[in-house]
């Protein structure tokens, strides 16, 4: 394990000597890197299952869909299409540049810096990297060490694929990741809270690192009035479970009319009993049900949860917990103090409260009255609504009549607005973000239309300058 600074310096020095080379390599040679990846994440599967089971009790399944799925999707999606990708991009010529033409040429930024989280400690390692590789990058990844056996594997498949000098990874807890944001890195993106986020924008200032950030935040669902109640709740108890609530897109809380709230909870209740068990016995025991990562956020969250109910919320549902295990049951809370830190802090946990509203304005206020959200979710029946509310809300992404799903289509972009985030990724905006979108001109006949406005400035140059201010 690396453990000095100088260290540190010598494993960049060796990335960013190495770039160049990397930034001449074709699409061929990138796309084969990428299924070599992911023929060996394929094969590896049960390795990736085994090691998030022992950091996070995730299921298989779970582990399938949310850490596997994604990657070799990121993969199968941007190899057919990187070709494409780096192929010069004509722009037009506008008429004062008469006698040029203009293209887009994509570019490696040089040296990446990946951070990723604990909560999806493959899914948002592994994907970034994609990309990066994708653009040309020499890359230094750098693991959550919360997840230690995931890290462990990680470590392992990036050593038997990559050379040192093109893919690094290092372990190591905050101080590490410190040091780190301490050299040149030409991009550095990190996954994680707004709180780090900010420290992370701050290292790269020293730098003028440019940087993708991305975040969380409080993520609103809303269920209007004409919502199909049963199958919201079941969308919306998947979206906020999985993971055990620790899903920077979850739903964070859920804004529902009150002539719905009722029968909104009773269906949570019931798909919850179906997912992962009717009793406290049968959550604790149920293959589908996963961890709280640490005691340190079992605390948090456990504190949250207490102090929520002191000061009046009603538990409709769940609120068990098991130290020795970090288990706390899914649970849904009604009666929130409109104060309380449940309502004010991302929770990241599988703690849903439930707000009843009269009119939409009094939904979106409370809404707009909080940071932009990384995600927003709309339960309707009708489009006018949805429009509506998406008309006079900023969020990252948005999904109607479902959850979480926008993050699987490669072609839109995903990433935050402000305190979620800063940046998009995936598919071909995960590869623009480690290029540098490189503007070139190509002067094709000797005489060019700006060199009618050189000076002397005489009445002729004058004129045009005029008519072009006028008319071009």
């Amino acid at each position: 394990m690396v453990t000095t600074q100088n260290t540190y310096a010598d494993i960049f020095n060796a990335l960013r000597q190495h770039a160049p080379a990397l930034a001449q390599t074709t699409a061929a040679e990138r796309i084969a890197k990428l299924k070599r990846l992911h023929n060996l994440l394929m094969s590896r599967r049960t390795d990736l299952q085994k090691a998030v089971y022992q950091d996070m009790q995730k299921p298989a399944e779970e582990c399938d869909l949310t850490e596997l799925f994604p990657v070799l999707a990121s993969i199968r999606f941007a190899t057919p299409r990187l070709a494409g990708w780096l192929k010069p991009k004509s722009v037009a010529t506008p008429l004062p540049m008469l006698g040029t033409t203009s293209h887009i040429l994509y570019e490696p930024k040089g040296t990446a810096l990946i951070i990723s989280p604990w909560n999806y400690p493959f899914n948002l390692s592994f994907d970034p990297l994609v990309s990066a590789i994708a653009a040309g990058n020499s890359v230094l990844l750098k693991p959550s060490e919360l997840t230690p056996h995931c890290a462990e594997l990680m470590q392992n498949i990036v050593n038997e694929l990559f050379a040192p000098n093109e893919v690094q990874l290092i372990q190591g807890d905050a101080a590490v990741a410190t040091e780190l944001l301490k050299l040149p890195f030409n991009h550095i993106f990190f996954t994680g809270s707004p709180h780090i986020g900010k420290i992370v924008m701050r290292a790269a200032a020293e730098n003028l690192s440019s940087i993708t950030l991305e975040l969380g935040g409080k993520s609103p669902a809303i269920v209007d009035e004409t919502a199909q109640i049963n199958d919201a709740a079941q969308k919306i108890a998947w979206g906020k479970y999985s993971n055990n609530g620790q899903t920077c897109i979850a739903p964070d809380y859920v804004l529902v009319h009150h002539s719905q709230e009722q029968a909104l909870v009773d269906a949570l209740k019931k798909h919850i009993a179906h997912f992962y068990g009717s009793n406290d016995a049968e959550q604790i025991s149920s293959k589908s049900y996963g961890r709280i990562v640490n005691q340190h956020h079992f605390n948090r969250l456990l504190l949250l949860l207490q102090n929520a109910v002191n000061g009046g919320a009603t538990i409709s549902t769940g609120g068990t917990y098991n130290e020795d295990e970090n288990f706390i049951s899914p649970t849904v809370l009604q009666n929130l103090a409109p104060n309380d830190e449940l309502l004010q802090q991302e929770i990241f946990g599988p703690i849903l409260p439930i707000i009843a509203y009269k009119t939409i304005d009094e939904a979106l206020s409370i809404i707009n009255a909080q940071n932009k959200p990384l995600s927003l979710y709309i339960f309707t029946e009708k489009t006018q609504n949805a429009d509506f509310i998406i008309e006079n809300t900023t969020a990252g992404g948005t999904c109607v009549n479902n959850t979480l799903i926008h993050f699987f289509n490669h072609n839109l972009p995903f990433g935050g607005v402000n305190n979620s985030g800063i940046g998009k990724t995936h598919g071909f905006f995960g590869f623009e973000a480690f290029s540098n979108a490189r503007g070139i001109v190509r002067q094709k006949i000797p005489l060019a239309a700006t060199q009618l406005m050189y000076p002397p400035y005489s009445k002729r140059e004058k004129t045009i300058i005029d008519l072009s201010i006028k008319y071009l």
